[in-house]
């Protein structure tokens, strides 16, 4: 009987050593394919032509305003964000469908659609606008206009991550902390945080990232000042693809290696959580 098998699960397992070996060719060239771009940047970028760019008097002042908009943007978005997850993640809103919904809305309309809808929100002409001039403060070609750009493209992707690292966290921890006489502030301490703490991590990072490269909207409500992705498109329309690739370097390398590090530090926690 073994005899006779034999022949036929090696006429199966050459068929599955095909299907492996085509599956991984695929998966190393989508690999290279989405690695693409940033190596085609490298190629085409030199040292001299970043100084160039770069080096003049005030040529970092987008950096630094990308900066400061974007920790803020982060800054609103834990203070707000987080309660929100951790209501939506426990259940305890009624219709938490119809929330989840609308942290889905900005996540899933073109940037650009937000960009323009802001206006007839927080315009200068809308009520939202005329409030915010009582205290100096206009949602249209500013600083904090781009802060507010920022945290409505980003909002979604802290706020849903921070969800789904908060349903992670075990229900039964906190109840039984609660039972053992730990009120809640201490059981979010000492349990939820922390075991929340690796998507948490994960989830702000990517929310840096989608905040530092914020264009859509900001193109439309915060033209000025300058942040990195504004001014590396007026650079490639004011003076070509090498005014304006350093700056895209200089986005690359802010925004990337925070999420890049938070995924890694929460694979080995989750892991380290598992075992």
């Amino acid at each position: 009987m073994s005899s006779y098998l034999l022949p036929q699960n090696r006429s199966m397992a050459s068929p599955l050593k095909v299907s492996s070996a085509i599956a991984i060719a695929i998966s190393v060239l989508v690999w290279l394919a989405m690695l693409g771009p940033v190596a085609a940047l490298l190629v085409h970028l030199s040292p001299s032509k970043i100084v160039a760019t770069l080096a003049p008097p005030g040529a970092l002042d987008p950096l630094f305003i990308s900066l400061e908009a974007s920790i803020l943007a982060l800054f609103v978005l834990v203070i707000t964000g987080t309660p929100l997850a951790w209501l939506l993640a426990r259940q305890k809103l009624p219709a938490g469908r119809v929330w989840e919904t609308g942290v889905l809305i900005p996540l899933l309309m073109p940037p650009l659609v937000i960009g323009l809808l802001l206006i007839y929100l927080v315009g200068p002409a809308t009520p939202i606008g005329k409030v915010l001039a009582e205290i100096h403060l206009t949602a249209s070609n500013t600083f904090f206009a781009l802060v507010l750009a920022e945290i409505y493209e980003s909002a979604p992707y802290y706020i849903l991550g921070a969800e789904a690292a908060f349903t992670k966290v075990d229900k039964r921890l906190e109840e039984n902390a609660a039972l053992l006489g730990d009120r809640w502030p201490r059981t979010l301490r000492r349990i939820t945080l922390p075991l929340a703490a690796p998507g948490l991590a994960t989830s702000l990072a990517t929310a840096w990232a989608r905040a530092m490269g914020a264009f859509g909207a900001v193109i439309i409500i915060a033209y000025h000042p300058y942040g990195l992705p504004m001014k590396t498109w007026i650079n490639l329309e004011e003076i070509g693809l090498n005014g304006s690739l350093p700056y895209a370097l200089c986005l690359i390398v802010v925004a990337l290696p925070l999420p890049i590090l938070a995924y890694l530090w929460s694979s080995r926690a989750q892991g380290r959580l598992t075992l």
